[in-house]
């Protein structure tokens, strides 16, 4: 079941066949959209969709028109024939995001944001240093970006040394790691039939089963070193991260180490703004009502400012 069926149009992009076949993405247009306004292009995390009503009203409100991007494999986008979530390098998924963003600039000639949370603010970072239409970004909200692998030092080397002996002895060899269990039953666990909040499809959420690929910590790794080392944004950049990462309690980032988007956020260009969110979980945007709101209203000033001195 597809929530937002009666209030946004979706438009199917074909894309070009990769090392499985066919591809597709999915740009969620909302009917709220006037086209006459500043826009902004949501990119999901992994084990993640757009289905953010919540976000497509309160943009809105602000005097954005909003539009979001099920990338390949993902969401509305997924193929029976693909793995779900894969990839072998998360500049794959540019094809799709250049498609969008050229679309949006067809519709007006407002200033356009791109948006990414958690692996989707990696991919969209690493889109705003060598994206082909990146030029028509003004500026880049970041919910929670992955900046980092969330595990402990000693492990990401372990990490480090298995990718490089198993993509080579075979390229998808698969990790023996419960992801799901780890970051997908976080998600189901907002869902309003297990007491939470959001109704969302559980299938594009965390609710299939589906195997980490080497290939795709890979990708994340190089990926990061990419930012961490050359990564040179141009365009002012926000970054909203929680107080504080998982320490038993809901209201904390279960996903990822806090500390580590302190660390490496500002190596990503030179206009790079942090926003720590009190009690603010990994989606930033799915906190509770208060929080978010807060949220909301400073992405929306940021905004402002961005164009103002623009």
């Amino acid at each position: 079941m597809d929530l937002l069926t009666d209030t946004c149009d979706f438009e199917e992009i074909e894309l070009s066949d990769d090392y499985a076949g066919k591809v597709k993405a999915t740009l969620i247009k909302p009917k709220t959209n006037t086209g006459n306004r500043k826009s902004i292009l949501f990119l999901h995390g992994i084990i993640d969709y757009f289905f953010h009503h919540h976000v497509i009203k309160e943009f809105n409100q602000f005097g954005f028109d909003v539009y979001g991007l099920d990338l390949r494999k993902h969401g509305r986008s997924y193929l029976e024939h693909q793995r779900l979530y894969y990839c072998k390098s998360l500049d794959e998924y540019f094809e799709e995001i250049t498609y969008s963003l050229k679309r949006i600039r067809s519709i007006t000639d407002q200033p356009i944001f791109l948006a990414g949370h958690s692996t989707g603010g990696l991919t969209a970072s690493l889109y705003m240093n060598k994206g082909e239409a990146k030029d028509l970004v003004t500026g880049l909200l970041l919910n929670s970006p992955l900046l980092e692998l969330p595990i402990s030092k000693p492990l990401k080397q372990i990490t480090r040394a298995a990718c490089m002996v198993f993509l080579n002895v075979h390229s998808e060899m698969p990790v023996l790691w419960n992801v799901r269990r780890y970051v997908g039953k976080t998600y189901i666990r907002q869902h309003v039939v297990k007491g939470g909040e959001w109704n969302f499809n559980i299938d594009w959420k965390g609710g299939k089963p589906f195997w980490l690929y080497y290939s795709w910590l890979d990708a994340v790794i190089k990926g990061t070193d990419f930012l961490h080392h050359k990564s040179n944004i141009t365009v002012p950049v926000l970054l909203m991260h929680s107080w504080k990462s998982y320490t038993g309690g809901y209201e904390s980032d279960k996903v990822l180490n806090v500390e580590d988007l302190k660390k490496h956020g500002p190596k990503l260009g030179n206009n790079v703004q942090l926003l720590e969110i009190e009690k603010g979980v990994h989606d930033i945007f799915c906190s509770r009502k208060e929080v978010r709101d807060y949220a909301f209203k400073q992405s929306a000033e940021w905004a402002e400012k961005v164009m103002k001195n623009s």
